[in-house]
């Protein structure tokens, strides 16, 4: 079996649809309401409470988190447009062929093609066969590596739950704010006033649910849908391993995935 170099060029970037899908209907929302529930639309812009909840939400996180940590989550924001192309027949086919080539004690043919292999993980275990290494070690690096791979991802969709739960208590926030200043001037009959403090008092609570629903929250459930879907296919890769590090034989290991990917492959589907 030869190896298909075309099969492990970089991943290319695909525009999520969901996340498309799930703004254009964020907007529509937002037209809904400015034409159909607002007597006025300008009610809704509110700087001073716009200000609490953002600042107010965005300060707690930097308490919260390292710099570090938080430069991670940001990064992470462009998997919620773009994904990778996960591919779990691709993976299964490099798979075979290298086991075809062990299984043939063509280990001249692995190590001239593990540098192609831009997948580090899968790269990872095929040059631990070449290098012989026990079964043992091979299992528990390969284990280690999605137990790190799990954990980095989870503290950064932690980032966007922290936000969206930061975000509904500034709300509040602002909502006591505003209610103090009014209930200062309600002697004073200032109905101006009155009204302009009770507006910026509804409005931030507002804030703080639109970007706890409609922002931060979902933003987490879609970077943790992601790592589910890598730790399957990492999953897949190290039951791989394993069959070609046991001498299994080629069809044998392709049988395998084959089934692998059949029970697994609406959770893979985006």
């Amino acid at each position: 079996m030869k190896f298909n170099k075309s099969a492990i060029k970089t991943l290319p970037q695909k525009v999520n649809h969901s996340t498309a899908v799930g703004i254009l209907l964020s907007i529509l929302l937002f037209i809904f309401i400015i034409i159909f529930a607002a007597n006025d639309p300008l009610s809704f812009i509110n700087l001073p409470g716009f200000v609490i909840v953002i600042g107010g939400t965005f300060a707690a996180i930097f308490l919260s988190y390292p710099l570090r940590d938080i430069k991670h989550g940001w990064k992470s924001l462009r998997l919620v447009f773009f994904y990778e192309d996960l591919n779990p027949q691709r993976d299964a086919n490099e798979i075979v062929a290298v086991a075809q080539m062990w299984f043939n004690r063509d280990t001249l043919a692995i190590e001239n093609i593990i540098d192609s292999i831009n997948n580090p993980y899968l790269k990872t275990g095929f040059q631990l066969i070449v290098d012989k290494t026990p079964i043992e070690d091979i299992l528990s690096l390969l284990k280690w590596r999605i137990a790190r791979m799990r954990a980095k991802e989870k503290a950064e969709a932690n980032i966007f739950y922290t936000l969206a739960t930061y975000s509904p208590a500034f709300g509040m926030l602002g909502t006591l704010i505003a209610m103090t200043n009014m209930l200062q001037i309600i002697e004073l009959k200032d109905i101006a006033g009155i009204s302009n403090n009770m507006g910026t008092a509804l409005v931030t609570t507002f804030y703080g649910l639109i970007m706890a629903n409609l922002i931060f929250h979902p933003i987490a459930i879609k970077l943790e849908r992601r790592t589910e879907q890598r730790i399957m296919i990492m999953s897949m890769i190290m039951e791989g391993i394993t069959l070609i590090a046991d001498r299994r034989s080629p069809s044998f290991v392709r049988e395998t995935l084959k089934s692998f990917i059949k029970h697994y492959d609406d959770e893979l589907k985006d």
